[in-house]
């Protein structure tokens, strides 16, 4: 049996046309699933000497190639002791522009994994040899399964 780690690979993540607290939501419900250079509950703030200026959010994202392998909890940026590590960071004040750049596979499982907290639509899709841009509109808040 074998106890080698999957490989891992790097989705960078930038959010425009958000607020601070919209770009630490978004970024909550990714660090409930993977590793980050962005951790859980981290306080984004917005510049106040030029509030009329455009803010851009980044963040890298480290993914496994199995979802199996994905981490929960401690070790994924979240708070240690945080239970299964699944974020519920509450709906979004408004639409959120997010580009995810990296594998095909991993921008997939991350638009997977923001599907089940947002609501997402895809704007648009460049496709590179061994990567690929995913451009995506993100929005409000998935209902609670009991809710429908």
């Amino acid at each position: 049996m074998s106890t080698s780690r999957q490989p891992l690979y790097q989705v960078q993540v930038v959010l425009s046309d958000c607020l601070a607290q919209n770009a630490s939501r978004i970024f909550d419900a990714l660090c409930a699933h993977f590793v980050s250079d962005r951790c859980t509950g981290e306080e984004l703030h917005q510049s106040q000497a030029e509030p009329d200026r455009p803010t851009v959010w980044s963040g890298t994202f480290e993914l496994p190639d199995d979802p199996a392998d994905e981490v929960s909890g401690e070790g994924s940026g979240a708070p240690s002791g945080s239970g299964s590590g699944r974020a519920h960071p509450g709906p979004l004040s408004g639409s959120v522009s997010l580009d995810a750049q990296g594998s095909p596979k991993a921008v997939h499982r991350l638009k997977e994994v923001l599907e089940e907290t947002f609501l997402v639509t895809e704007v648009g899709t460049i496709a590179g040899d061994q990567e690929v841009q995913l451009q995506l509109r993100l929005e409000g808040a998935r209902a609670a399964e009991g809710a429908r």
